[in-house]
């Protein structure tokens, strides 16, 4: 598996394309897998859910369609973004699993930060405050949340990935319904009273992968 870190923002559809041509070469066996750790310049990214009606302002950032699962969200400057093309053979071809070691990333991740990370019954992703239920059951309160997930697989890879909320600003989250949860809000590890950099970020980001993952 090969690891790769970019320190300058990459344009979100530059990006795309490197990771379908990644995607086919693995598929074509000419490739390792690959995950790769970067940001984007300010942009609203509207996956295969996206409701039309979750775009507030068409005209603050540049609007792009992609085939990632889920619905609106936004990237930018202060968002860590990693981007993993993985065989899902791992998790012997369960897209539920490999969401739920997903999820667990970020958990261990945040807690790296001294932040408690929780999952919700209804929408993937990771939260902080509001009620934890993880199972099963009603919630009072969504909570805000830090960091999302997006995945599509192609001939047993799974691709796309996870964002995380370092220090974002995070007003350029009013433009959409991020994830179509109106009442959810959405939070960053700055926010939170934590001020590390994106290589700090990075390092436990690469650790607790292979914490989580190597167990699979």
């Amino acid at each position: 598996m090969e690891w790769r870190i970019y320190k300058r923002p990459i344009e979100y559809n530059q990006a795309i394309l490197k990771m379908e041509n990644r995607v086919n070469d693995i598929i074509n066996f000419k490739s390792s897998e690959l995950i790769w750790l970067l940001e984007h310049p300010s942009v609203y990214t509207a996956g295969t859910s996206a409701r039309q009606t979750d775009l507030l302002d068409k005209n603050r950032f540049p609007v792009i369609k992609t085939n990632r699962g889920g619905q609106y969200t936004y990237h930018g400057p202060g968002q860590r973004i990693a981007y993993l093309m993985l065989q899902l053979k791992r998790t012997n071809y369960d897209i539920r699993k490999y969401i739920w070691l997903l999820e667990e990333w970020l958990i261990e991740t945040l807690n790296d930060f001294s932040i408690s990370g929780e999952r919700r019954t209804k929408a993937v992703g990771i939260w902080v405050g509001g009620e934890k239920t993880l199972w099963g059951g009603s919630e009072n309160s969504n909570g805000n949340k830090i960091a999302s997930i997006g995945v599509r697989v192609r001939k047993g890879i799974a691709f796309h990935g996870i964002s995380i909320n370092n220090n974002p600003d995070l007003n350029h989250f009013d433009g959409i319904v991020s994830c179509g949860m109106q009442e959810s809000g959405i939070t960053s590890i700055s926010n939170l009273g934590v001020d590390i950099d994106a290589d700090q970020l990075d390092d436990s980001l690469i650790k607790n992968f292979h914490k989580v993952f190597e167990k699979f």
